[in-house]
């Protein structure tokens, strides 16, 4: 009778990776993709990339910023308010989401509702100079828009 012995490791350590030590999430290039034609304005390929990241990863809630914030760009805020929706049913009402939803409001002319979310947003996060410019910037476009009662057509 033939002994049985255990096969020899090759070189450099057993070549099978157990499902933990991968380091690789699905939405990672998809999301990298997205920032990147995000950053260049290409608004489209961007929505595409995120897209498909949420396809890959659903529970990426970078991926579903991403993609809400270039479906405002894309002026189709009925998708993005079910993206950044998403987004909160993951990750919750951070400062990050807030802030974009103010600003998606703001796109659409909804002035009170953009104040709201930025306040929101700046009552979490005081110092923050992003919210505190989206607020001056708010201020500057609430001001240019108001008319005076008598100023009727």
């Amino acid at each position: 009778m033939a002994a049985i012995v255990a096969p020899v490791d090759p070189p450099g350590g057993d070549p099978v990776q157990e499902p933990t030590d991968v380091k690789y999430y699905p939405s990672d290039e998809p999301v990298r993709l997205g920032l990147e034609h995000y950053n260049r304005g290409s608004y489209g390929i961007s929505q595409r990339y995120f897209k498909d990241a949420v396809e890959k990863s659903p529970k990426d809630v970078t991926a579903w910023i991403g993609l809400a914030a270039s479906y405002d760009k894309l002026r189709r805020f009925d998708l993005a308010d079910q993206a950044y929706a998403q987004a909160i049913r993951l990750g919750g009402e951070t400062v990050q989401i807030l802030n974009d939803q103010g600003y998606s409001y703001m796109l659409r002319g909804n002035l009170s509702a953009a104040r709201r979310k930025f306040e929101k947003a700046y009552s979490i996060d005081p110092g923050n100079p992003v919210i505190a410019n989206n607020l001056e910037l708010l201020n500057g476009s609430r001001r240019f828009i108001e008319r005076p009662p008598n100023n009727q057509p």
